[in-house]
């Protein structure tokens, strides 16, 4: 069985949901620290034929908390017609929209189960078939543990035969230590991924929501699988 791990982000770019894609369980790993003035609640979108930056408000947030202790703002207007002007000319628009709407005005507002819920939304539109499961409802394991010995611990409570990670976590993660436990560690590597928007130079590694509103589900199960594993 295939395992993934990653803290929840809204709206990541198209690698998020490449390693989504290509395990079997993916942990959304809301019991660990806030980062504030990261990419938790912010990403960035195509406006006016350039990349702008947009954040979901939050409440109390603070780097002294978890993900999973912090709170959605209830009013996030702004928010959703900023994303209607900059794709209500997309190709995709009149599918997406709807999708995001319900995903903005999503009643629960802790900030884990927010970001969780526009996480699965979004894979059910493509069509995944991965379980997701948040790593603070996962009892047996070790709240003591920290980093890569957390995530293997997690991998064993799981029955992981394999944990696939972002290439960044090459310097987090050590294969040996995963081979000791039986694990097969493995790092995703995107390939250059590029499309039409609108008539404007592309510019990469927008928000997934950018992906969904120029391409189709079939487009856009290409671009997910054009990847290596390292």
């Amino acid at each position: 069985m295939k395992l993934g791990i990653m803290q929840p982000y809204f709206l990541p770019y198209i690698g998020y949901f490449q390693l989504i894609k290509a395990v079997d369980k993916y942990i959304i790993y809301d019991d660990v620290q806030f980062i504030k003035g990261g990419w938790i609640n912010r990403n960035r979108i195509l406006l006016n034929g350039a990349d702008f930056l947009f954040n979901l408000i939050l409440l109390g947030a603070s780097s002294n908390k978890l993900i999973n202790e912090i709170w959605v703002a209830e009013n996030q207007i702004k928010l959703l017609k900023t994303l209607e002007l900059a794709y209500k000319k997309a190709p995709f628009f009149a599918d997406i929209f709807p999708i995001i709407d319900s995903i903005i005005n999503y009643e629960n507002k802790n900030l884990a189960k927010f970001i969780g819920n526009s996480l699965i939304q979004i894979a059910e539109y493509l069509n995944f078939d991965t379980q997701f499961i948040y790593s603070s409802d996962i009892k047996e394991k070790n709240c003591l543990l920290k980093a890569q010995e957390k995530v293997i611990n997690i991998c064993y409570v799981l029955n992981a035969s394999e944990y696939i990670n972002a290439i960044g976590g090459m310097d987090l993660y050590d294969k040996r230590n995963f081979e000791r436990n039986n694990i097969k560690l493995s790092f995703l590597k995107s390939s250059p991924i590029e499309y039409e928007q609108f008539e404007n130079q592309f510019i990469p590694n927008l928000s997934i929501l950018d992906t969904l509103m120029f391409n189709s589900v079939d487009e856009i199960h290409a671009m997910l699988n054009n990847y290596e594993l390292i």
